[in-house]
């Protein structure tokens, strides 16, 4: 029988990904084209395809609105660079829609939809997209039960088995009945998701470890409303009448705003964090105003289908974004000593240079230090906070100054400790975290769990002295005390079962209760995450049953994997163990976003398709000319082996 890989990051992902449904999304309306030039720290080039038309230039144009997500996968970081995305129409026409190469940490993009790009293309109907990925300087981590293990260039592979040090491209062929279709005048999305799972195998019994890279990716014709959306750029105007502003996209960490340009829309309850101020409403758009063009911006929220228009939740602009003119570190606080944090799993950002490059890596760990000087916010809530409410456990960004010993080479390519903050004239923004756990007992508006992660980290790795009133209170793993609002009902919580929760840790030295929580999901509304895996050549009959209503997984078949696991919500399942095997049957709700995809991975083409029925047809008459390499499939997970998908990827060896 094959051992299912395990590793934390997988269903810590899947927990993140279980509350990304309840978080507040925006809306999306956009407007013309943007652009200054700039470079990014990863090499830069701009793409020789000819820039799509503006907006001011071009009356046969519409607007492609393109996205990019990610499903979960076994990384802590996974930091490539996005050469170029093309997009060719039915009579063979090709529009690039990324006009300059971008570094992104995929890792990051889990259960998040950054918008990448919205610039005017000729009307058309176009059936392709080719994204081509650069993995000359990719700095890949892969999150091991036992610690972060970053991955030597010599050891990430290509299908072949050889060093990947280049770009490796893709092909996407849409859905023929679901083309991206470009009206002069109107707004198309186009949603892919490059999912990690799929796109990589981590070999944990090499040594050292490798990984080998597929790249697999879907697409939609429509954002995924239960992932919240991230729109980043520099302000181009703000209309307070409209209770609106522009934006010219720049996306990731991009210090370039070629890519388009989006009205970004306000409300009275949205909240605003500008140069380190709290405003909520239109006190917020009132400051925003108040700022020069060109300030950077970025914003998340909420994506409305019927309007096309996107509404902000929540606005960062000036020094308040993430790495614009501060150092800055996103991370978890794993312990705290007085004034002295250490923070785990830190992406680590470098503010805009002369160059106009934006430097960013990932550490294991850093070392943040505070003091009364240090400005303290909570992300959705105005005014300051004391540096107490900073405690174990506890998502935040943090700004202020790197000491000398802190470089970027470093950073790019370590995972131990290493580095210093000083944040004590600086700032620190409290951001929703996530934490998952065994359910224990619960009372009136609360629950004890036994607390699995916290803040995307393993809760064995945080060290929760001083966190309690009296040492006696210090917040244990074991017996973690959650406030849960009054309105959730319990009865849907097991005893020994898991449960996710998102919300603020309580502040330090505080405890009991531990942690505040705003939301709660309980197992039964969990999402699964089927990954199998066979050796080359592949298992050339992995089907027991393939019909357009179900596939079957033997438990023969999953036996004779390479890898085979389910990860549910904090917990992981060898489907192999399972006399009956898995069970995979199309979810026929209206409601969900479904993608089916089957990859090539010797032609590097990946086919997509609209409905199961379509996409089994087509894995049958593959399957008669090639094998299967890997199932990766999400959903809803039932009793006797039954795994209900609304995204399901196939890749072969052909």
């Amino acid at each position: 029988m094959s051992a299912a890989q395990k590793s934390r990051t997988g269903w810590v992902a899947l927990a993140r990904g279980l509350l990304a449904g309840v978080c507040a999304l925006s809306a999306l309306a956009l407007a013309g084209c943007g652009g200054s030039s700039g470079m990014s720290s990863m090499p830069s080039t701009t793409s020789s395809a000819s820039p799509p038309t503006s907006q001011n230039t071009c009356a046969d144009c519409g607007t492609a609105m393109i996205s990019m997500t990610d499903a979960p996968g076994d990384f802590a970081s996974y930091i490539v660079s996005i050469d170029s995305l093309t997009l060719t129409n039915a009579n063979g026409q090709q529009v690039q829609t990324v006009p300059k190469t971008t570094p992104v940490d995929f890792a990051q993009l889990v259960n998040l939809s950054e918008i990448l790009s919205a610039e005017q293309i000729p009307a058309g109907r176009y059936t392709s997209a080719t994204l081509t990925l650069d993995y000359t300087n990719a700095a890949i981590v892969v999150d091991t039960s036992s610690g972060d293990v970053t991955v030597p260039a010599a050891d990430i592979l290509g299908p072949s088995g050889q060093p990947l040090s280049g770009p490796v491209t893709v092909t996407l062929s849409l859905a023929n009945d679901q083309p991206l279709v470009i009206t002069a005048g109107t707004v198309s999305n186009l949603a892919l998701d490059f999912n990690l799972t799929a796109s990589n195998t981590v070999d944990l019994t090499a040594n050292p470890i490798t990984v080998t890279v597929n790249p697999s990716l879907t697409a939609t014709l429509a954002l995924d409303t239960t992932r919240q959306v991230h729109v980043r750029g520099p302000l181009a105007s703000v209309s307070a009448a409209n209770d609106d502003y522009v934006v010219n996209i720049a996306p990731f960490h991009d210090a370039d705003d070629g890519f388009g340009q989006l009205t970004v829309d306000t409300t009275s309850t949205t909240s605003y964090l500008i140069n380190g101020t709290t405003y909520t409403g239109s006190a917020g758009l009132t400051a925003l105003a108040a700022l020069p063009a060109g300030t950077m911006s970025a914003a998340y929220g909420t994506w409305d289908q019927s309007t096309d228009t996107f509404t902000a939740s929540v606005v960062d602009a000036g020094s308040s974004v993430t790495g614009n003119t501060s150092d800055s570190v996103v991370g978890t606080v794993m312990a705290r000593s007085g004034d002295t944090l250490t923070v785990s799993n830190a992406l680590v950002f470098l503010p805009l240079t002369a160059d106009m490059s934006w430097h960013f890596g990932f550490q294991r760990q850093m070392t943040v230090t505070i003091g009364s000087g240090t400005t303290v916010t909570e992300q959705g809530q105005s005014g300051t906070l004391p540096i107490a409410d900073i405690s174990v456990g506890q998502q935040a960004r943090f700004t202020g100054s790197f000491s000398s010993s802190t470089s970027m080479p470093t950073l790019m390519s370590s995972t131990t400790a290493g580095g210093t903050l000083d944040a004590t004239s600086g700032s620190v923004e409290l951001l929703p975290t996530d934490g998952t756990g065994l359910f224990s007992s619960s009372a009136t508006g609360e629950m004890t769990v036994n607390l699995q992660s916290l803040g995307d980290v393993p809760a064995s790795t945080l060290t929760f002295t001083g966190t309690g009133v009296t040492a006696s209170q210090d917040a244990s793993a074991a017996a973690y005390q959650v406030s849960i609002p009054t309105s959730f009902s319990t009865s849907s919580l097991a005893s020994g079962l898991p449960v996710s929760f998102q919300g603020f840790v309580d502040p330090y030295g505080a405890a009991p209760p531990d942690f505040t929580a705003g939301t709660v999901v309980s197992y039964g509304q969990s999402r699964a995450v089927l990954s199998v895996s066979w050796a080359s050549p592949g298992d050339a009959t992995p089907f027991s049953v393939l019909t357009s209503a179900e596939m079957l997984l033997s438990q023969a078949t999953l036996q004779g994997a390479a890898t085979d696991v389910i990860y549910i919500d904090g917990t992981s399942i060898d489907p192999a163990t399972l006399s009956s095997g898995i069970e995979l049957v199309p979810d026929t709700s209206t409601s969900t976003f479904q993608s089916f995809a089957i990859v090539h991975t010797s032609s590097h083409m990946i086919d997509t398709y609209g409905t199961f029925t379509d996409f089994s047809a087509a894995l049958m008459s593959d399957l008669g000319t090639a094998s299967a390499l890997r199932v990766t499939a999400e959903g809803t997970y039932g009793s006797g082996g039954m795994l209900t998908v609304d995204h399901l990827i196939v890749a072969l060896n052909n």
